[in-house]
């Protein structure tokens, strides 16, 4: 599997820290920090693979193009490395139901369906004032925020802000990286990029699994009440006898 080899640990230590033009020192730094994980041969020699090295260079563009502090940069990888787990995860558990498919008898399980409502955090309910004041922010600050995409409100119908918990969880998470960790607002905006994109993948793979276990039901169901073949009658099977002796 192409992502497999993605995270396939191959490049000691100086060979990595050449591709990505850092000092071999920096990046034992960034592993101490938790922004890199890098495997480990059977003598405990540093191995960095494709992954470990896109997320240095990922590293490097924050730090030097964006200006975000190490803070920052530590938010944006843990972020990162929870989409790379969850990657994992979605691929573990297709594998989990492709076995669970060959090794079942019969006898399928059955699974609620999603029944479609929306998650209660993210029903818009908070007009722009009430949000402001809940997150101790000045209304103007939320509108600078909606423009930057660091938060996505809905609107009722006639076209009024509204804010949802989610948005709230957001809004209190841009409060703390920027007062309380000192990243600057280009680092905050790759944070809740990825906040976003993690959440969306976590989504889509809970959907994807869903779906994929409920087919899995679907089809066994199918194959239980499929007819059974019919049994070949006695005088047939004389004619099919004789026949043969015939021969």
């Amino acid at each position: 599997m192409a992502a497999d080899s993605k995270h396939r640990p191959v490049y000691v230590i100086s060979v990595a820290a050449e591709l990505v033009d850092m000092h071999p020192q920096t990046l034992r730094l960034y592993e101490r920090k938790g922004l890199i994980r890098p495997g480990r041969s059977s003598g405990k020699t540093r191995l960095y693979s494709e992954r470990d090295i896109e997320h240095l260079r990922e590293i490097r563009r924050l730090t030097q193009e964006l200006g975000v502090n190490l803070a920052g940069v530590e938010e944006v990888m843990r972020l990162q490395h929870e989409l790379d787990d969850l990657q994992g995860e979605f691929e573990a558990e297709i594998e989990r139901i492709e076995d669970e498919l060959r090794e079942r008898a019969s006898k399928p399980q059955a699974l609620p369906a999603p029944d479609g409502k929306t998650d209660p955090r993210d029903r818009p309910v908070y007009v722009i004032s009430i949000a402001a004041e809940l997150v101790d922010m000045h209304p103007q600050t939320l509108r600078l925020y909606e423009r930057k995409q660091l938060i996505r409100p809905g609107r009722s119908s006639g076209k009024t802000r509204l804010y949802s918990e989610r948005d709230i969880e957001h809004l209190r998470e841009i409060r703390r990286l920027t007062q309380e960790l000192g990243v600057n607002l280009a680092g905050v905006e790759e944070i809740m990029r990825l906040r976003h994109q993690l959440e969306g993948a976590r989504f889509q793979m809970e959907g994807n699994v869903r779906r994929l276990q409920q087919d899995i039901t679907d089809r066994m169901t199918s194959w239980r009440t499929l007819p059974a073949p019919e049994e070949p009658q006695d005088g047939e099977k004389q004619d099919g006898k004789d026949a043969d002796e015939g021969e």
